[in-house]
């Protein structure tokens, strides 16, 4: 038991509450309190919008479109990242003891990134659908179905989990002290931190958000483009003399309905 120890060495003084057993802020209470109401909120209103929207798409036939497939599916990977959240919450307001055991620290923390890494692909995939749709409506009737989709969605899932599997060996419960059980935090290993894993882990990561990033820039904006054009097709000459033949094709109903009716 180390009461009244405080956050950091012996002596050291921190502006917030001393750590022991019953409370062991990771971060000043001024900043904690608001970030926790807001992540309560968040974790409340994710929670519910997620839920109904994994319920509508499964319970209406006519809403699993390709299109809600994918949303769907995300909606499933943003539920499990804020089911997590309580996990971080309590890190934030005990750092230490972890009491929750080895295997929750590392699933907690795996789950957490491959749903993040699942989340960005689904998102990164259906920009793409909206690409072939807008700019090759034709073809992306042929190529886009709904098998195909569950097989990317399959894909996209096995691939982010299997990109976030380090995670899992990455870190684990730490026990700096071994004569005293407070000391047990869920935090990467030093094994972890020594052999340089983390650190490629953490551009695994990076590249997870800057390549995705890169990719939806490039695709809206050859949507953009293909808008714009299409756009300025409807306002060119073409379209003013389509616009005149319908008006003659009116005009001469509109007479031979005058002459029958007077026949």
């Amino acid at each position: 038991m180390r009461g009244g120890g405080g956050n950091g060495s012996e002596g050291e003084r921190w502006p917030w509450a001393p750590c022991d057993e019953r409370l062991c802020l990771a971060v000043p209470a001024r900043v904690l309190v608001p970030v926790t109401a807001v992540c309560l909120g968040i974790f409340v209103v994710g929670v519910a919008g997620n839920v109904l929207t994994v319920l509508v798409i499964r319970g209406h036939r006519d809403m699993k479109t390709t299109t809600n497939l994918y949303l769907g599916s995300m909606a499933v990977s943003d539920l499990l990242i804020l089911l997590g959240l309580p996990f971080d919450l309590y890190r934030l307001w005990r750092s230490r003891p972890w009491i929750f055991g080895q295997l929750l620290c590392r699933l907690s923390h795996y789950l957490s990134e491959g749903c993040t890494y699942c989340t960005i692909l689904h998102i990164t995939a259906l920009t793409a659908e909206r690409y072939l749709a807008v700019c090759f409506p034709l073809k992306a009737k042929v190529v886009i179905t709904k098998r195909r989709v569950k097989a990317v969605i399959g894909t996209l899932w096995a691939f982010a989990f299997l990109s976030a599997g380090p995670f899992f060996f990455l870190v684990g419960v730490e026990q700096p002290d071994n004569h005293t059980d407070f000391s047990r935090e869920c935090k990467p290993t030093p094994r972890a931190v020594e052999s340089g894993l983390l650190a490629t882990m953490f551009w695994v990561t990076t590249s997870y958000f800057v390549l995705p990033l890169v990719c939806l820039n490039v695709l809206y904006g050859f949507i953009g483009r293909e808008l714009w054009q299409s756009n300025a097709r409807l306002r060119g000459p073409s379209a003013v003399l389509r616009e005149k033949g319908h008006r003659q094709t009116v005009k001469i109903l509109e007479r031979a309905g005058t002459v029958k009716r007077r026949e």
